[in-house]
């Protein structure tokens, strides 16, 4: 009989990683601060998970990502995962985007809740929508429906994943909020913080602008004109 391993230790499917450095207090508390479209417009404009819908409401995540790959429709390795997680982590679940099962529902989110997670996120759905409203819980999923979960596994803790098309690794900086979710590496978070900060204060100039009415009225067509606009 083939007998495949994906390892010495750990049968076919299966591993468990341990869990990343958290991130330092001071960068969790600047980026508590930072909405998710600053963040993507900062790294290029070109990453972030793509559907990912909050369904507790509105609110601000940000935190250390734990990252669980499940098989779709199942959740035995997310349900250790939250064993695992430290108070204040980020539950990062790749469901490859399966919508025929929830895999996570209110007796996971009452045990996140207990473990003291920061919030979670799932390339995939969820269910008991109305258990998430209260906002204690922040979670963003693609969606929801009332079929559950198998509770059998394969899957695998603390390695990078895919969500919704967003890449995250074990310790990355998770940030979500009603415009979606985004992630930093540690080693970004010095860049890019420093980003953000020049972004936000531009912003404000041209929203004081907006009402002070000081902006160049030209200045549009000064973009078209050098574009070979006859404007």
């Amino acid at each position: 009989m083939l007998n495949v391993a994906s390892n010495e230790a750990w049968p076919t499917g299966f591993h468990i990683n341990p869990s990343p450095a958290i991130i330092p207090e001071k960068w969790l508390t600047a980026f508590s601060q930072v909405p998710s479209a600053i963040i993507s417009d900062c790294l290029g404009r070109n990453v972030g998970g793509l559907g990912l819908r909050p369904f507790h409401g509105r609110g601000h995540m940000c935190g250390t990502a734990i990252t669980v790959r499940v098989r779709p429709g199942d959740n035995l390795l997310t349900l250790k995962a939250i064993q695992m997680a430290r108070p204040g982590d980020i539950l990062v679940v790749d469901g490859s985007g399966d919508q025929t099962r929830a895999v996570i529902g209110g007796i996971m989110r009452a045990m996140a809740l207990k473990a003291g997670i920061g919030g979670i996120v799932v390339n995939g759905m969820l269910r008991d929508h109305d258990d998430w409203l209260d906002g204690k819980m922040p979670i963003f999923a693609l969606g929801c429906v009332h079929r559950g979960p198998s509770t059998d596994g394969a899957g695998e803790i603390n390695v990078p994943v895919s969500c919704a098309g967003l890449v995250v690794n074990p310790g990355d900086l998770v940030v979500g909020d009603s415009d979606g979710v985004v992630a930093i590496s540690q080693a970004q978070l010095t860049r890019v913080y420093e980003r953000c900060r020049q972004l936000l204060d531009r912003e404000a100039l041209i929203l004081k602008g907006i009402e002070e009415d000081t902006l160049d009225p030209d200045r549009f067509n000064a973009m078209l004109r050098a574009k070979g606009c006859p404007v």
